[in-house]
């Protein structure tokens, strides 16, 4: 049996048929489609990067544990160094009890399934996973600049060159995980991550969705970044996370999200509305990027492809590590 179907067992979840569950559409593109996870290295494989350990089963003596870098009601994630290799990772370390007393078992199975098979520098990695009787270990990239949200926190707002930055490399990472019939559906600053040159990494793909029809009809993920097709029960598709492209240049720019009211319900209506007004600060041509992005019909909607071109995103953007879209297979 596979791992993953292991630690289903232990959570007491239901087993699914991971094969079917995983199984991807033949997509002729530059990067490696993600596979199930019996054809792909994967958390059962025990295979880390770089030069890391090669066997299967980890417990939590094989790590030293330092500080703590975050706490949330299931957990903690701790700063841990593999005692092997002195390889630095970030455990996150989650409850059993709590997790199945909130009911949350399929998020926790989809965040590792997708997360561990995804391979992009602007993608927070999952190494590896292992649990024993009380609790769930996910074995982590770590970012060691911590979250965007308290850079925004830090400076208020950023300026064009970083937030232009910013949307060139989420832009990029979505590209890799559309292709890979991944839609994330959660994008915002407290779900992303920042590497050691201050490159973004997304990272909880708890509610992230992966299905080769890239269509769903359930409400998830923050309010402030839901796009009206998901408030008005409708089905949707990859375009989601286009609008939240969207929201978060503009709350980067501004220092709040375009829809933020007193309110849920006043949040609800103007987003279904698309009723946001820019203020006189906001540069032009991030004025353009954001209002071909907040559109309510998701056809409308730019392309990650042209935000990728777009003249604001190319004149202000600094990345330095080459897009995936150019990469050699």
């Amino acid at each position: 049996m596979l791992e993953i179907s292991r630690l289903l067992v232990s959570l007491g979840y239901p087993v699914p048929n991971l094969e079917l569950l995983c199984q991807r559409e033949q997509v002729q593109e530059p990067w490696t489609v993600v596979k199930s996870p019996s054809e792909s290295t994967s958390l059962a494989t025990g295979q880390m990067e770089p030069s890391t350990s090669t066997k299967k089963h980890f417990t939590i003596n094989d790590f030293e544990i330092g500080r703590p870098l975050g706490r949330g009601k299931f957990g903690r994630v701790y700063l841990a160094r593999l005692k092997e290799n002195h390889f630095i990772v970030a455990l996150k370390v989650l409850f059993k009890s709590e997790i199945g007393k909130e009911g949350l078992e399929h998020q926790l199975r989809r965040e590792v399934e997708i997360q561990s098979h995804l391979q992009h520098p602007n993608i927070l990695r999952l190494y590896n996973y292992f649990y024993d009787d009380s609790r769930v270990y996910l074995i982590l990239e770590y970012a060691p600049r911590g979250e965007l949200y308290k850079e925004l926190q830090r400076n208020q707002k950023l300026n064009q060159q970083r937030t232009a930055t910013i949307i060139e490399e989420l832009s990029d990472a979505l590209i890799y995980c559309h292709r890979n019939k991944v839609i994330h559906r959660d994008l915002k600053p407290e779900n992303l991550l920042l590497g050691l040159k201050g490159e973004v990494k997304i990272a909880d793909f708890g509610w992230s969705v992966h299905t080769p029809s890239l269509r769903r009809k359930t409400m998830c993920g923050t309010l402030d970044y839901l796009p009206p097709e998901m408030i008005e029960g409708k089905s949707y598709n990859e375009t989601v996370d286009l609008w939240c492209i969207g929201v978060l240049c503009y709350e980067l720019l501004v220092g709040k999200p375009p829809f933020e009211s007193s309110t849920s319900s006043e949040t609800c209506r103007r987003i279904c509305q698309v009723d946001f007004r820019f203020p006189s600060s906001m540069p032009a041509g991030a004025q353009d990027l954001i209002s071909k992005l907040l559109r309510h019909h998701p056809s409308e909607r730019l392309s990650l492809a042209q935000v990728l071109k777009h003249p604001w995103v190319r004149k202000h953007s600094q990345r330095m590590l080459p897009p995936c879209a150019q990469m050699a297979s």
